[in-house]
């Protein structure tokens, strides 16, 4: 990739100053990069994304291991874990930043390992910590951007000019980057993923450092981006993922513990825990006790979730036992079961 930037220095009108543009030229020589066969057929596939057993060790350590991973035209993806879940691994080698010890990606129908260039073109990255040049302003940055996606000369200005406005940065072009807050620079991050209009947009905790009305904006953008393109987004905001996205994929220890849509991850833990309502409870051991129950938790002064087992059902029990000991019961029903629920179930 600096390469490139070397490249797209040397026809006049440069912006990076000389120390950078001589590390460059001292450490990444230009080489010949092979292509793929027939990229344009390969963007209309329907799959954009397609990794099959995905693994990558680090020494005797297995960070990332057997994962697979499909997405389509048009959705967006959560991508969950706690931290050191392999999420930001499993990132890395799907936009070829990492190369992976197993396993193979597709990106449009485009081997990523045989043709990267060709991939990545088709690729929009933000990274954790978004790849800043704190010394541009963010015209230049965006510039620089586009010219290392090899957006055509003639739409740069308004692939630029489409990114800042998308983002909210029009009023800022010519700030250095530096100068800005961290919102602005996330901000800014985001619209060097999006400039060159990419088929697949890889976001890893995009609306850190935003406030509760940029985070809103943000959401808004990766909706509309998701109505064309593929979506995959991390972050540790649940609630984020349950307002933008389709599908879900929660990773625990380098692994997939979870794959479908969010109204299925709902489902897996719904009909599992009962609240009951009671006037007259008795005390919790005396309801862990009854057949089908495996736990129970105090959630008011007269309303307790029940956790049931996989092939338990202790309704009628329940209300037996109630009618039996003057519990007074009046509410038994499905708890209603937050996406935060099922994660901490998937990965405790």
């Amino acid at each position: 990739m600096a390469a490139v930037m070397v490249a797209a220095g040397k026809d006049g009108g440069c912006f990076i100053n000389a120390h950078i543009l001589g590390i460059f030229r001292r450490h990444h020589k230009p080489r010949r990069l092979s292509r793929a066969p027939s990229p344009m057929l390969a963007s209309f596939d329907a799959t954009t994304i397609s990794a099959r057993g995905l693994t990558r060790r680090f020494g005797a350590h297995t960070a990332v291991e057997n994962v697979d991973l499909e997405l389509k035209r048009g959705e967006v993806l959560g991508f969950l874990g706690p931290n050191g879940a392999g999420k930001t691994t499993t990132m890395q080698m799907l936009t070829g930043n990492l190369a992976p010890s197993e396993g193979e990606v597709s990106i449009c129908g485009i081997d990523l390992l045989a043709h990267p260039v060709s991939a990545k073109e088709k690729i929009g990255y933000l990274p954790e910590t978004p790849p800043l040049y704190r010394e541009l302003n963010v015209d230049e940055f965006l510039e620089l951007a586009v010219r290392l996606h090899r957006v055509p000369t003639a739409q740069r200005r308004e692939a630029v000019a489409r990114a800042k406005q998308r983002c909210g940065l029009t009023d800022v072009g010519r700030k250095l980057i530096g100068s800005l807050s961290k919102g602005y620079q996330q901000r800014v991050g985001i619209a060097q993923a999006i400039a060159h209009e990419p088929d697949v947009l890889i976001l890893d905790e995009p609306t850190v450092g935003l406030d509760p009305n940029q985070i809103r904006e943000i959401r808004a953008l990766v909706r509309e981006l998701g109505g064309s393109r593929s979506v995959i987004l991390s972050t540790h905001i649940l609630s984020e993922v349950e307002a933008i996205c389709d599908r879900v994929q929660i990773m625990h220890h380098g692994r997939v513990v979870y794959s479908d849509s969010i109204a299925a991850l709902k489902a897996l833990q719904s009909g599992r825990t009962v609240v009951c309502g009671l006037e007259r409870p008795p005390a919790e051991a005396e309801l862990a006790a009854l057949p089908g129950v495996i736990a129970v938790e105090r959630v008011g002064d007269r309303l307790f979730r029940l956790q049931l087992a996989s092939d338990g059902e202790p309704s009628a029990q329940l209300v037996a036992r109630a009618a039996e000991r003057n519990w007074g019961l009046f509410q038994l029903a499905p708890a209603q079961t937050s996406l935060e629920d099922v994660f901490v179930n998937l990965t405790k």
